[in-house]
């Protein structure tokens, strides 16, 4: 038979063990487990559109309007619309423009109207004429005589040009005058922010669009 010695040596190992075990599973500094709780991250919200996709009220419900560069067309509306029918609406606040068919949106596109310094005039107006190639008379640049630019955005009733160079004024393609005093639509560069001497600039994409389907005497509404 086998017996149990005791052994003095033996007791301060187990002591020590014990001691670990009090420690581990008592003291403050505890060990995670599986139980610990998890910091759990909110979810961002997801925006969802309450609007059938493709009308107009799922593009203006969109959070990037009215900032966005995309333009919203209702082509059947658009296809019908025609100088008899039509007139402009513009925005200044939210820098868009409306072509109307009516009293219906046949399409809504981004525009830039004038800065503080040349603000665009709000009222009701009546495009005067419309010329499909034009240059500004008052805005430009001044080339020397080899053609080189020597001062770009000048302004003709001050800047004039050396001898032998000339003043070049600015690009208005697809003009449609207000004003007697050189407000109007054309194409330009169109920053979603208020950028020209008080003109409507339109993309070059659209303003063909709004050239063909309106003439002079369709009104143009501005507003702010």
């Amino acid at each position: 038979m086998n017996r149990f010695i005791f052994n003095p040596k033996h007791t301060i190992p187990l002591l020590a063990l014990a001691i670990i075990a009090t420690l581990t599973s008592c003291g403050t500094n505890t060990v995670a487990t599986s139980a610990t709780p998890k910091i759990i991250k909110p979810l961002k919200a997801v925006f969802i559109n309450p609007h059938k996709s493709g009308t107009y009220a799922h593009f203006k419900a969109e959070p990037s309007y009215p900032q966005t560069y995309r333009v919203y067309k209702n082509h059947k509306l658009l296809a019908n619309t025609n100088p008899s029918n039509s007139k402009v609406i513009i925005d200044i606040s939210d820098q868009r423009a409306f072509l109307m068919n009516n009293a219906t949106v046949a399409m809504d596109y981004p525009i830039s109207t004038g800065t503080a310094k040349h603000p665009t005039p709000t009222g009701t107006f009546r495009i005067m004429e419309k010329i499909k190639d034009k240059r500004s008379n008052l805005y430009g640049k001044i080339l020397d005589k080899n053609g080189k630019t020597i001062k770009s955005n000048a302004d003709s009733r001050k800047d004039k040009a050396p001898e032998g160079g000339q003043f070049l004024g600015a690009s208005m393609e697809h003009w449609m005058r207000l004003t007697g005093d050189g407000i109007g639509m054309h194409k330009g560069r169109v920053p979603r922010y208020p950028a020209s001497h008080g003109c409507i600039r339109t993309p070059g994409s659209i303003v063909p669009t709004i050239f063909k389907k309106v003439r002079t005497g369709t009104q143009v509404t501005i507003r702010k």
